[in-house]
């Protein structure tokens, strides 16, 4: 071979040696790109769509989504897929196919299922992220296998099941975070032996037994323990102050008892340190005075003793201490004022003495101070004065004494202030209406003189006034009445005088408007009884006179009316006694006279009625709040069925019975709630109560009219009025059928309408389900609700057998969502309200009644409404079940299919989670314009519908929700969601419903316009 052939064949070597050396690096292991397409492949349709970059022929290294791969080895060494709304299931990965994997991080997905045990196979592993997700089931045992990990995160998902201690196997792990899942059982002991963690987080899981494990002594490099509502018991373990790494500590929401060890005092890194609402006794150890680095010391709700230690002066980066509700007692350590970087100090009830740190707000820092239930004497800290930050200060309920005409400066971030119940004087400064952001203003309960100034009137966003039991003079100034923010405004108990200026017709949100115990005078101005919005009003013990206008009626809302103790005269408005949501009415020692309107008959929310000490005369009305003496007497002539008057002569009855036949009906009423039980088992009793009615008119003749029992109604009704009324149940009348009977519209000779459920019978005569009847009435006669149907009574002879109730002439909520124009009508504001009165009416049945009631079929069939929309009623308690604490509530299926709990078809015993969820299907159903059954179904069927935004579900026939309505909407559509958890016990109760209804507050207003129902679910689900 010649030099030059030798050349040439050297230098295409090396051309090849190139190209396969190229070829090599450039060509990725075998198995990941097809593992990828087939885990994409295995996605829902939307996900495949976000991740359309991963492609046949192409290479993961080359611009896949979320894909990075090692430069020298082009292979796949980091899956980053966070947020980008992906469903589907982790089976579907060949975790084998990665084996240089060190990044797996799939967070704030929608992912769902069991983690696999083949993720043992990711042999180089580093991180692992499976966080925010659906995820459930238990965690492998296989994970603790990956003994390279550093950090694993599964924290939000719905892991169940013990925490394996296979865990303890990990043993690079510096992160472990499984906080926010339903891990049950105890901390393993094994967790002690990950002597390389840094951070362990295990919050809000419902460890079912064991303390905190000794074995975490071990843990010497930990620099955050989150532990936090964990139902942990026991001591705080002394193992604990071996970590003296420590920077973070949170043990709140436990059951831990016992003292705080001293040795807390070793953990000089610690920055946060919280402990509260346990059970914690003893004192603070003086030892808590060597965290010189700590920030944040929570120590509220427990039941600590004895002084603060003096040593607490030397946490001079504190910037928040909370001490409230503890039995802490003695002086505040002058120390405190050290505490110059203090944003949030709250010592409220306890049994302090003494002083209020004077020179607390010297560094400038603080936004909140409270100290109210203790016994502080002497001045409110002069440094308050310059402190520009402060937002809320809460000093109620102690002994200050001072003047505090000039003592406080203007504050452009308050927006609470609560001083009331101390002994302060002096004037009240017009400066309080230069606080812009002021929205509670409570200074009740003290020795303030003087006027009020008409500069108050410039905070325009107080909600709340209670300047009540103190010594102002003067009239109202007209200023005050510019805060149409308000909504309770509390004057009462001082000596204001004068008439109520009509300007306060310009407060229409008001909801609380107290004036008793002063001295105002003449007519009571027309402009009160425009605002609407009114649940309470007081203004008595004064001097108002001349008689009440008419137009009582407007206050829909009104609960409390006290105008006792004042010279008012004439008659007592009708439309008082036609207020559908008063529940208390005292009008005693005022000149009132003439007869009662009928109008009081039968108002079942009336609990208690004074009306005594005035000129009234006539029988009583025919309601359960006017049978005490004590409410009625000093009257000109009243009488009635009650001890201490005389009975009514036949004349004056009249007006409400009929001679010998109300008799008859009388002797009936007094009766029938010793009998209800005896009238619930059968119809038979029910025809004995008919039969002794005939006889004991007369044996021989023939009866035309048969009693009709009632106990709350207008008037005694008869049988002959309902058959008339509806002629002889003529379909004319008819306005719904049912499984049980068909419900008729009936206008009665007094102008009442009533709704009347005939029920369907048999040929024998016999009632078809004589035990749904008398479910419902004893439902019926237990629950008393503005948000129940109210029976006025029922009938059981041989001719027919039905209950009479309240009609509501808007009819049924499927019938109005299922015709356009009346589902317009029903519009956000309208629907927001109709849920939050099932929820309330549902938390009565649950929680409010003697005995728990569950409907067990709430449908938007069983909601009703009145003609304008604005009350809803749940009826048909046919249904209806007692909850028996002392019984299995053994049951069979009932209900309505589409609204009724998944687990009714396999657990017999009846509870209120069945009505939390068919709440869920209604509240959906409300807000949607029509049943969710598909929605719901997509949900376990189809999970690409977790990416499915909330605002293109809702009833496209609404405009687009503004305002308030979409913080509403939000919160609602959320805690629909969570009443559908298909596990019942993870579904919230109708107390917690009602209660977040009642403070609408939410921070997803801003992303309505992209929030999924994924989103909802996993916030309902935490």
């Amino acid at each position: 071979m010649s030099e030059s052939d030798s050349t040439k064949l050297t230098a295409l070597w090396c051309i090849l040696c190139i190209f396969f050396c190229v070829s090599s690096a450039t060509e990725e292991p075998h198995g990941e790109a097809s593992a990828l397409l087939k885990w994409k492949a295995s996605l829902k349709l939307d996900s495949q769509t976000i991740l359309s970059s991963w492609k046949n022929g192409t290479s993961p290294c080359r611009n896949w989504t979320g894909i990075s791969c090692d430069e020298s080895s082009f292979s796949v060494s980091m899956i980053n897929l966070t947020s980008l709304g992906l469903q589907g299931r982790l089976q579907n990965l060949s975790f084998s196919s990665l084996p240089n994997l060190v990044h797996f991080d799939i967070s704030y997905n929608n992912f769902s299922g069991n983690i696999p045990p083949q993720v043992s196979n990711l042999s180089s592993i580093l991180r692992m992220i499976m966080s925010h997700n659906f995820l459930e089931g238990p965690i492998p045992k296989e994970i603790g296998s990956l003994s390279t990990l550093n950090l694993l995160d599964i924290s939000v998902c719905n892991l169940t099941d013990s925490i394996p201690p296979e865990i303890g196997n990990l043993s690079s792990l510096t992160d472990l975070i499984l906080g926010l899942n339903r891990l049950s059982g105890s901390i393993p002991q094994e967790i002690g032996r990950l002597s390389n963690l840094t951070q362990l987080d295990l919050s809000e899981n419902p460890f079912q037994s064991g303390e905190i494990p000794s074995a975490i002594g071990n843990l010497r490099k930990l620099k955050q323990l989150y532990l936090y509502d964990c139902s942990l018991t026991g001591r705080i373990p002394n193992e604990l102050g071996k970590l003296h790494s420590l920077v973070h500590i949170q043990l709140l929401d436990n059951n831990l008892y016992g003292p705080i060890p001293s040795f807390i005092g070793n953990l000089t890194n610690l920055q946060s340190l919280y402990l509260y609402t346990n059970n914690l006794s003893g004192s603070i150890p003086a030892s808590i005075g060597n965290l010189v680095n700590l920030e944040i010391l929570d120590l509220g709700e427990n039941n600590l003793s004895g002084p603060i230690p003096s040593t607490i002066g030397n946490l001079t980066a504190l910037t928040q201490l909370v001490l409230f509700h503890n039995n802490l007692s003695g002086h505040i350590p002058p120390e405190v004022d050290n505490l110059t970087s203090l944003v949030d100090l709250q010592l409220g009830w306890n049994n302090f003495i003494g002083h209020l740190p004077q020179h607390i707000c010297l560094g400038g820092m603080l936004e909140r101070f409270g100290a109210p239930g203790n016994s502080f004497t002497g001045l409110i800290p002069t440094s308050l004065k310059n402190c520009s930050k402060l937002e809320r200060l809460t000093l109620n309920d102690n002994q200050l004494v001072q003047d505090i005409s000039n003592s406080f400066g203007t504050y452009p971030n308050l927006e609470f202030i609560d001083l009331s119940g101390n002994k302060l004087y002096g004037h009240l400064s017009s400066t309080w209406g230069k606080c812009p952001s002021l929205s509670q203003f409570k200074i009740s309960s003290n020795n303030i003189s003087g006027r009020i100034p008409s500069g108050i009137g410039g905070a325009t966003n107080l909600f709340e006034l209670d300047l009540s039991s103190n010594h102002l003079v003067g009239e109202i100034p007209t200023n005050l009445l510019k805060l149409t923010s308000l909504s309770k405004l509390s004057l009462s108990h001082n000596q204001l005088l004068g008439k109520i200026p009509p300007e306060i017709g310009s407060l229409n949100h008001l909801e609380i408007l107290e004036l008793e115990g002063n001295k105002f005078s003449g007519p009571i101005t027309e402009k009160v009884w425009g605002m609407k919005m009114l649940r309470e009003l007081n203004m008595s013990k004064n001097k108002f006179e001349g008689p009440i206008s008419l137009q009582f009626g407007q206050l829909q809302d009104l609960e409390k009316l006290d105008l006792s103790e004042n010279f008012l005269s004439g008659k007592i408005p009708k439309t008082i006694g036609a207020l559908p949501k008063l529940q208390i009415l005292n009008l005693s020692h005022n000149s009132f006279s003439g007869e009662i309107s009928s109008a009081f008959n039968g108002r079942s929310a009336l609990t208690s009625v004074d009306i005594s000490y005035n000129q009234l005369e006539g029988p009583i009305p025919n309601n359960h709040a006017f049978q005490t003496f004590a409410a009625l007497k000093n009257n000109k002539g009243l009488c009635g069925n009650v001890t201490g008057l005389h009975l009514c002569s036949d004349s004056s009855q009249n007006n409400v019975h009929g001679n010998k036949k109300s008799e008859k009906v009388k002797l009936l009423i007094i009766f029938l709630p010793l009998g209800v039980v005896v009238l619930l088992v059968g119809t038979g009793v029910f025809s004995f109560f008919c039969h002794g009615a005939r006889k004991a008119r007369n044996k021989d003749e023939e009866v035309q009219e048969d009693l009709f029992l009632v106990w709350s109604s207008e008037r005694e009704l008869l049988y002959q009025d309902i058959v008339e009324a509806t002629k002889n149940f003529d379909d004319r009348y008819l306005v719904g059928k049912g499984g049980q009977g068909s419900i008729y519209r009936a206008e009665l000779p007094t102008g009442l309408v009533v709704a009347v459920k005939k029920l369907h019978s048999m040929p024998s005569g016999e009632i078809s389900n004589l035990t749904a009847f008398t479910s419902e009435i004893r439902a019926l006669t237990e629950i008393k609700h503005r948000n129940i149907v109210k029976l006025y009574g029922f009938c059981s002879n041989s001719r027919s057998s039905f209950l009479v109730y309240e009609f509501l002439e808007g009819g049924s909520l499927n019938n109005i969502l299922k015709n356009d124009e009346q589902a317009i009508k029903l519009d956000w504001n309208r629907r927001m309200n109709l849920v939050k009165s099932v929820a309330n009416a549902l938390f009565h049945m649950h929680h409010g009644c003697s005995i728990p009631i569950v409907h067990r079929d709430i449908s938007s069939k069983n909601v009703v409404l009145d003609s304008e929309y604005q009350e809803a009623r749940i009826i048909d308690f046919g249904t209806a079940k007692f909850l028996n604490p002392e019984s299995e509530n053994i049951t069979s299926f009932v209900g309505t299919f589409g609204y009724a709990a998944p687990e009714i078809t396999y657990i017999i015993k009846a509870n209120e989670k069945c009505d939390v969820y068919s709440f869920g299907v209604l509240t959906l159903e409300i807000i949607m314009g029509m049943h969710p059954g598909e929605l719901i179904a997509s949900l376990t069927e189809t999970p690409t519908t977790y990416d499915l935004p909330l605002k293109d579900v809702l009833d496209g026939r609404l405009p687009r929700p503004t305002g308030s309505v979409v913080e509403e909407l939000m919160l609602i559509a959320t805690l629909a969601f969570a009443c559908l958890d298909k596990n019942p016990w993870s579904r919230p109760t109708m107390d917690q419903v009602a209660m977040k209804l009642m403070t609408p507050k939410t921070d997803l207003v801003d992303q309505f316009d992209t929030i999924t129902i994924g989103q909802l679910i996993m916030r309902g689900s935490n």
